[in-house]
């Protein structure tokens, strides 16, 4: 009995931490500068340290086909504007825009089944851009590129169930993936930066779970 209870006694913040874990599944909409509004889904799994500060960790995925327009203007200003209608093909660009983050939260109880939260979150953010070049602008390649992000963001959580919570949240997100290239015309070579500003807010709602 005594080795019983000992054994209860090494394992209990393991046990403990088991009942504070939780998920939760968002969805809405993502506007960054580089690319506009668009589609957002994401994961966040965590840990709660007590009812009302977690830390954990999240994934999201974005897709947008969309035209960069700086690079067109880019295009036009060195090579002309005979070429525009061409240049706007060549900036064509469809990418999956993949953040993993590391956050923290904090809830602050405002009514019996409703809390407000702040949080912020550190990561890597990874994008798959598929791209026309200047000299094939009819084929589609491939890059990746990724860089530093990181967001601040507030929303409320109003409690569903014992284990369960519907939430809103409004977040800024900021990160900046690059890569440079090369263009050779007309014996002419230039170096262009595609910069790719995917910083901009993130209106989301979803559900977390409790296990």
């Amino acid at each position: 009995m005594i080795r019983l209870l000992v054994i209860l006694f090494i394992f209990s913040p393991f046990i403990s931490n088991a009942q504070w874990n939780m998920a939760s599944f968002k969805l809405g909409a993502f506007d960054p500068d580089a690319t506009g509004s668009g589609f957002i889904i994401g994961y966040e799994g965590g840990t709660y340290v007590d009812r009302n500060f977690n830390y954990g960790w999240s994934i999201d995925w974005f897709h947008k086909n969309y035209t960069d327009e700086n690079l067109v203007r880019e295009f036009n200003n060195e090579f002309g504007f005979i070429n525009s209608e061409l240049n706007e093909l060549r900036a064509k660009t469809n990418i999956h825009d993949i953040p993993i983050m590391f956050n923290i939260t904090g809830k602050f109880p405002v009514a019996p089944k409703l809390k407000a939260f702040i949080t912020g979150a550190a990561g890597v953010e990874t994008l798959l851009i598929f791209y026309r070049s200047y000299e094939q602008p009819e084929d589609d390649e491939f890059k990746s590129a990724f860089d530093f992000a990181w967001r601040v963001g507030a929303g409320i959580n109003y409690r569903l169930g014992s284990r369960s919570e519907f939430l809103v949240e409004l977040t800024y997100h900021n990160s900046e993936p690059s890569w440079e290239f090369e263009v050779e015309d007309q014996g002419r070579t230039r170096v262009f930066e595609r910069k790719y500003d995917m910083s901009g807010l993130l209106m989301r709602f979803g559900f977390r779970f409790y296990y």
